[in-house]
């Protein structure tokens, strides 16, 4: 089947709402809304392999850390382990005061006594719930007319209030969503969200939640502004209620959506750090949070240290983020091309250190979220540098990682404007050589003995330390933790990978770290090696001692 030539016949228009003397267009954001963090329950219900509780405890720890202080932790009536997870972070006292926990459920009695009973004992708890509202819902999944949807919501609502007042001893927030409301009547979405006021009888003081989802991303972002804007004129009580806005990303604008729908009126967003989540994914938290920051304004969420949360997103959900995300990919703060080089050097160069931040290409300075300036300009096979990963890659099997490439062009940058010449791909590789490969002080790896036993790794290595031998000697999952934990520093493994070089009987591994010394500047350590081990121990030392020899140069 192919794409109709008339897809009129097939798809109908979204219905556009009336309201002429809107306001919204006019409105400049000049405040952080309150962010809620739905990683751990939409996120995490959107992975190929769900976290399990190791993998939550530490995006958990991760969000609090940006400063998240509202966080939705699962949903613990449809999950044992998101109800054991709950528990966990009550009982083991890893709530700190000033966060709130989130929990959704259905709108069903049973489901909602079994998320009450994860909440025992939590000081701060918002107990989220939902209904869907649209007409396609109505009619094709729950056999229900208006009525029916409403007396749903209404009845729910008075089982959580009942519940609540039950436990006084928890601070009590309340959340509704009419689910689908991006494509439910606007006047029926107000109808039911002013029936659920009723049951919960909102204050200025103590307000409610009303959740407004753009659960399927179905027309244009202004369209999605109308909506929230007539919703807030047209609901009851709206100085006793939060308008919270949780948009998807199906038509490809979820941040535009939600920049638009806080402009008309929206006080609160939920999203998922890098856009997670179910089908095309949640609105980016750290997308607008730096949107935000770029025109001035405090988002209130901390970001400094950018890599670091990507790398936990990124090992939490098993999901890599792409090299052109904002703000957070690899490639977003590089140019590749001449003229962009030129601009932003020029940029730099022109610079004054308290100046409004004005370089060309680069709408953030990437030092403020925990980028190196020397990520910022690359060569590639188009540069007038040449193209150093291209000619390794092609000359000698040696496939860097992007993050070894944005440092590696820096030495050779260095060196070609230390010599005033180009630099052939010979020359490349003994700089590789001579950078990475032979940083053997002021630890060189003489040898190592590896016992694997029962998924357990325990290493001995003997290591040359200014003349003397030394045995080093660590216990762990796997090789390289084994190593890291006998280690007489403290390190940490920020990324790693391998490839073969060549094939057959004469192949080798090739092994790259990136990794921080003492919580140090992140630098890379290359190992070659016909034993893959070998090969990443060599690039732990290779590592380890340029960490160590860079930070003996800035201190001198």
């Amino acid at each position: 089947m192919s794409m109709l030539k008339d897809p009129s016949s097939k798809y109908s228009p979204f219905t556009q709402i009336a309201i002429p003397d809107r306001t919204w267009p006019d409105q400049v954001i000049d405040k952080a809304p309150i962010w809620l963090s739905t990683d751990l329950r939409d996120g995490n219900q959107s992975l190929i392999e769900p976290m399990d509780a190791e993998k939550k405890m530490r995006f958990f720890k991760c969000l609090v850390q940006v400063g998240l202080k509202e966080i939705e932790v699962g949903f613990p009536s449809a999950s044992q382990t998101d109800f054991d997870f709950v528990r966990e972070l009550i009982e083991g006292g890893h709530i700190p005061d000033d966060v709130t926990i989130q929990v959704l459920t259905q709108a069903r009695d049973d489901l909602i006594e079994r998320t009450f009973e994860s909440l025992k004992g939590a000081k701060r708890a918002i107990v989220h719930y939902y209904n869907a509202c649209a007409p396609s819902f109505r009619k094709i999944v729950f056999n229900q007319d208006k009525a029916g949807v409403k007396a749903i919501a209404v009845a729910a609502g008075t089982t959580i209030k009942r519940l609540a007042a039950a436990a006084p001893q928890t601070r009590w927030g309340f959340e509704y969503s009419p689910e689908v409301f991006s494509s439910t009547e606007i006047d029926f979405a107000v109808e039911v969200c002013n029936a659920v006021i009723g049951v919960f009888e909102p204050t200025p003081v103590h307000k409610l939640i009303l959740n407004l989802p753009a659960t399927i991303e179905c027309a244009t972002p202004n369209n999605y502004a109308d909506q929230i804007e007539w919703f807030g004129r047209h609901i009851d009580r709206r100085d006793s209620v939060l308008i919270s806005v949780h948009t998807h990303n199906d038509r490809g604008t979820g941040v535009a959506a939600t920049e638009l729908a806080v402009m008309a009126g929206a006080d609160r967003v939920e999203g998922c750090l890098f856009g997670n989540g179910e089908r095309t994914g949640n609105v980016c938290l750290v997308t607008v949070a730096l949107n935000l920051y770029t025109q001035g304004v405090n988002p209130e969420l901390d970001f400094s240290d950018i890599d670091n949360v990507r790398k936990v997103v990124e090992d939490c959900n098993q999901i890599p983020v792409h090299p052109r995300h904002p703000y957070v990919g690899d490639l977003v703060h590089t140019a590749f091309s001449g003229s962009h080089q030129d601009a932003i050097r020029k940029g730099f160069a022109q610079r004054q250190a308290d100046a409004v931040w004005e370089v060309p290409y680069l709408p953030i300075d990437p030092a403020d979220i925990g980028r190196d300036y020397e990520a910022v300009i690359r060569v590639n096979s188009q540069s007038g540098k040449g193209g150093i990963a291209f000619l390794l890659e092609q000359e000698y099997g040696i496939n860097l990682p992007r993050r070894m490439q944005i440092e590696f062009s820096q030495v050779v940058q260095k060196e070609t404007d230390r010599l005033g010449l180009e630099m052939s791909a010979a020359q490349i590789h003994q700089l590789l050589e001579r950078e990475y490969l032979q940083a053997t002080t002021p630890y060189a790896l003489k040898g190592h003995r590896l016992q694997e036993e029962n998924g357990t790794s325990a290493v001995d290595v003997e290591v040359i330390n200014e003349g003397e031998t030394q045995h080093w000697r660590g216990i762990g999952k796997g090789p390289l933790e084994a190593l890291v934990a006998g280690l007489p520093v403290a390190v940490e493994i920020m990324d790693y990978s391998e490839h073969a070089i060549g094939a057959g009987t004469n192949a080798k591994a090739a092994a790259y770290i990136e990794l921080r010394v003492n919580g140090g500047r992140a630098l890379h350590g290359v190992g070659i090696d016909e034993n893959l081990t070998t090969a990443s121990f060599r690039a732990l030392f290779s590592a380890l001692n340029r960490a160590i020899g860079q930070a003996a140069e800035r201190a001198a």
